[in-house]
């Protein structure tokens, strides 16, 4: 970054404080897809519809998500990253206090499109802010750290809704999102950094906008490898959209068990970002890809010869689960930064294309694919492993094939912000 131009507000922000606020603003995304899980069936009988009527509420709010992805990241191109996210973060809050007082079903389906609509800002321009003050194995590292803070969500979510929904109805669970949004809502007014000044915007013409469209979508190498990256995360994906049928019918457990899905499940991944952040700066980008793969093949293959010759039972049939999210999380920040640094003067579209691709394979596992495999743990540990598979394959067909696997680095250098975390 050049002396003249002026330094992006974060600089104010201890690097903490930085994490702890964009992994909050992260959680919006799940705690939408996860807080409610244990109230599924709840919701079917108060509102008379079919277990599949309601599997599709969160398939409309992952489809809202994903669409919606599409366009955060260039218009925090054009218009910064802070006005984006808190814009974004007052529709979540309006979404969720519809879904709590939602007098039908289909006003729910309307509040629950909306809060999907307004969920991912947090995630994209995010991480594009993160793209904008660091590089390289910082970079990694900061990415982690996010990682595994923003894991807290997913862990606490659907166990809190299931106490929730046993003690009160399923309407609070969404009271208590509502709560959560409105605190993360008043810190990012308070301290949410501005990380793209004035003089490195875009301008929001609808001709440039559609060239970086066409750049960034039409760049096959990053597509594949979007793809790649989006397919690894079937293995969280299928026992997230299969939770209730999981918990419910294969394991025979209530609707205060969902920690022996969910802790696991963010226990993996917590382990394998904070193994990110302490050996980003010693392992190669590309050599932590495919230690991450290993462990996910490992234990993808160890879950299908376990659900092939014994019946599911908890604890048992969340260890390959844990495993795989461990290498998950150990590849996926260097995935991350490879395709990002391919675009360093488009880094909040290229965030939006790459949660748009992750967010429209996962609407299509939870609303297609799991209702196929459901039925059994078997049929689950297949498609992990399918999935996995198909990711190996996308993800060698466009990642660079020499030993920088990581791309270029970044043409301007990070803003000075402590490091000490």
């Amino acid at each position: 970054m050049t002396t003249n131009s002026p330094q992006p507000r974060a600089t104010a922000l201890h690097p903490r404080a930085l994490i702890a606020l964009l992994a909050a603003l992260a959680m919006l995304g799940a705690l939408g897809i996860d807080a409610y899980l244990p109230a599924l069936p709840e919701i079917g009988h108060e509102y008379k519809v079919t277990p599949e009527a309601v599997q599709q509420s969160l398939t409309i709010f992952i489809f809202g998500y994903a669409f919606m992805l599409l366009f955060y990241g260039t218009l925090s191109d054009s218009f910064g990253r802070r006005p984006v996210i808190l814009l974004a973060q007052g529709g979540y809050v309006l979404g969720a206090l519809g879904c709590a007082v939602a007098p039908s079903f289909g006003w729910l389906m309307f509040f629950r499109l909306l809060q999907g609509l307004s969920a991912g800002a947090g995630n994209v321009v995010g991480r594009a802010l993160v793209a904008d003050l660091f590089s390289g194995a910082e970079m990694s590292r900061m990415l982690a750290f996010i990682q595994m803070v923003f894991g807290i969500a997913p862990v606490l979510a659907p166990i809190i809704g299931g106490w929730l929904q046993a003690g009160f109805g399923w309407r609070y669970i969404f009271y208590a999102v509502v709560g959560f949004s409105v605190v993360v809502l008043a810190f990012s007014l308070r301290l949410l950094p501005e990380s793209l000044v004035p003089e490195k915007r875009h301008a929001f013409h609808l001709r440039v906008v559609l060239a970086n469209y066409w750049d960034v979508g039409g760049h096959v190498p990053f597509v594949l490898m979007s793809v790649g990256n989006s397919l690894t995360f079937v293995g969280t994906s299928i026992y997230i959209g299969a939770a209730p049928e999981l918990i419910y019918s294969i394991l025979h457990l209530g609707p205060h068990d969902f920690g022996w899905l969910f802790v696991p499940l963010i226990g993996g991944m917590t382990l394998g970002s904070v193994l990110t952040a302490h050996l980003s700066h010693r392992i190669a980008p590309h050599q932590m890809i495919r230690l991450g793969y290993a462990v996910m093949l490992v234990s993808a293959v160890g879950n299908v010869v376990y659900s092939a010759l014994f019946t599911a039972a908890v604890p048992w049939v969340m260890i390959a689960p844990f495993f795989y999210c461990v290498g998950m999380s150990t590849a996926g920040p260097a995935m991350n930064m490879t395709m990002m640094n391919l675009f360093p003067r488009t880094r909040g579209l290229a965030a939006s294309l790459t949660a748009f691709v992750f967010m429209a394979l996962f609407a299509v596992v939870s609303g297609v694919v799991c209702p196929l495999v459901f039925d059994s743990a078997l049929h689950l540990a297949l498609a992990i492993l399918a999935g996995l598979v198909l990711s190996l394959v996308f993800w060698w067909l466009g990642a660079p094939k020499h030993t920088s696997d990581a791309g270029p680095e970044l043409m301007e250098a990070p803003v000075d912000i402590p490091s000490d975390l």
